[in-house]
């Protein structure tokens, strides 16, 4: 039976690293298009965070060539980005086996999940047995910093998730433990957002997405239909 982890790699030269770096308060997905030779194109879908400043962020990256808007639904965005350098260019200098690198695409794995964080990537992936899932880790392991967060048998059951995006689920958390939901409130916007590192407007937006994920995924599913 199969593998399921979730995991990070922690590595500051992965593509895209620099832009959610630049703007933290985005969450970022990455897709990547093996169809393109050497330089695969990296779809980006971006929630939350200034369009302009990720814009910004995409124009000013050295590993970003090219970049266009190729989808927008409400405030999420879909990019689709040229990179400037292959994966060997960008990351050569960090691996100590660039074959072992082009070895891993075509292991029996799947990555099905990653999100681009500000030191590295978040990744879902599905692992043909116990050998698949040593040789990806045993490689990021020598060449980054590999947290293993969860590893499941395929087919396990799993409790069921909220919706919520990592940074949704930790703003949400730092709002109650600092008492922004205690009523009277013992805590301001402006407190979460100096914890959190981001504007009180960042901060509000979050909140707002997150409650309303929460109600969608709980509350609005039990009620009846409106006559």
């Amino acid at each position: 039976m199969g593998l399921v982890a979730e995991f990070n790699i922690d590595c500051t030269a992965l593509p895209l690293v620099g832009v959610a770096a630049d703007v933290p308060d985005a969450t970022l997905a990455l897709d990547l298009q093996f169809n393109h030779g050497n330089r695969p194109l990296f779809l980006v879908t971006v929630q939350d965070g200034s369009r302009s400043e990720i814009e910004r962020a995409l124009t000013e990256a050295y590993d970003v060539g090219e970049w266009t808007l190729v989808g927008r639904a409400g405030d999420t965005r879909r990019y689709q980005v040229l990179p400037a350098l292959s994966l060997e260019e960008q990351l050569g200098a960090h691996l100590d086996d660039l074959e072992a690198l082009e070895a891993l695409a075509t292991a029996d794995a799947i990555i099905e999940q990653i999100d681009v964080v500000p030191d590295g990537w978040r990744q879902t992936g599905s692992f043909a047995d116990r050998d698949a899932f040593d040789t990806f880790s045993s490689f990021w392991k020598r060449n980054a910093d590999f947290r293993l967060r969860r590893l499941t048998r395929d087919g396990e059951s799993e409790p069921p998730g909220n919706g919520l995006t990592d940074r949704q689920d930790e703003a949400l958390r730092i709002d109650y433990e600092l008492g922004y939901f205690d009523v009277p409130r013992s805590a301001s916007l402006e407190d979460v957002a100096e914890k959190l590192g981001i504007a009180p407007s960042s901060v509000s937006e979050r909140l707002r997405r997150a409650q309303t994920q929460l109600i969608e995924e709980t509350v609005a599913t039990t009620w009846p239909p409106l006559p």
